[in-house]
């Protein structure tokens, strides 16, 4: 049986990338602990609209943890997970006690500037992915699944590397801010299937080239992103990543 709890959300303001910013507090009461997370903020900004503030700006759209959208950095932990596999929009009240304090930042990093609040602009990974996420060979016609020569296993590995949301948790998690673990899914999912080896080589170099270029760091194996990835992708990613990228620079 739900239960109501009373909390204090301590929320990040900021105008702009060029904004100072700095954080405000609203106590919210008798919120039910099945309430999820996201929709307690909408209570929040519904209070604070009928005081005469303005409200607190995040990101939000599908709330089934699909789009990645929901990209709060809640108690020093992206997603606010202490667990492995939920986005922020999957996070319950149930999971604070009363009387806690909450607080929530953007994500930070300079590849993600702030447009204001909570929300940051994500375009750096549609960036990488234009620069090679992508085949171009003709493949005609869609093929009965079995006539495809390609492992269950292979398949598989695949499937789970394209599940990647690019929500940018494993960038805030990062103390270099490194897109490794996004990049290297989205490279996996292509090395894995035979589509994806026309353009392996160059697909390796454009993408990590286009992520340095837009001003992610370097991975130094913490495993911070694998810790908190909604999608539980693995560093075992970032290793074939590399092996393709050193391939392409060994073929040039």
């Amino acid at each position: 049986m739900a239960k109501n709890i009373s909390v204090t959300v301590k929320f990040w303001k900021q105008n702009g990338p060029k904004d100072k910013g700095h954080f405000e507090k609203h106590e919210m009461k008798n919120v039910p602990d099945d309430t999820s997370f996201l929709e307690m903020l909408d209570m929040m900004n519904e209070e604070l609209i009928a005081s005469g503030s303005e409200p607190f700006v995040f990101d939000h759209d599908c709330r089934e943890g699909i789009c990645g959208m929901c990209s709060l950095y809640i108690n020093g932990t992206p997603h606010g997970k202490t667990e492995r596999g939920a986005t922020t929009c999957q996070l319950y009240m149930r999971k604070f006690k009363d009387g806690d304090v909450i607080t929530v930042e953007p994500w930070r990093s300079a590849g993600f500037p702030v447009i204001k609040d909570c929300m940051v602009d994500r375009m750096a990974f549609e960036k990488i992915m234009q620069a090679g996420g992508y085949t171009s060979i003709r493949t005609g016609q869609a093929q009965d699944a079995n006539a495809i020569l390609i492992s269950k296993e292979a398949a598989d590995e695949a499937m789970d590397c394209a599940s990647c949301i690019g929500c940018g948790a494993c960038v805030a998690a990062c103390k270099n801010g490194s897109a490794m673990l996004f990049v290297s899914s989205k490279v996996s999912q292509f090395a894995l299937l035979p589509q994806g080896q026309v353009e392996a080589a160059r697909r390796a170099k454009a993408m990590v080239a286009k992520m340095d270029e837009l001003g992610f760091g370097n991975c130094t194996n913490t495993r911070a992103c694998e810790a908190v990835c909604p999608k539980c992708e693995t560093i075992s990613n970032i290793a074939r990543l590399n092996r393709e990228f050193i391939k392409a620079k060994l073929a040039d």
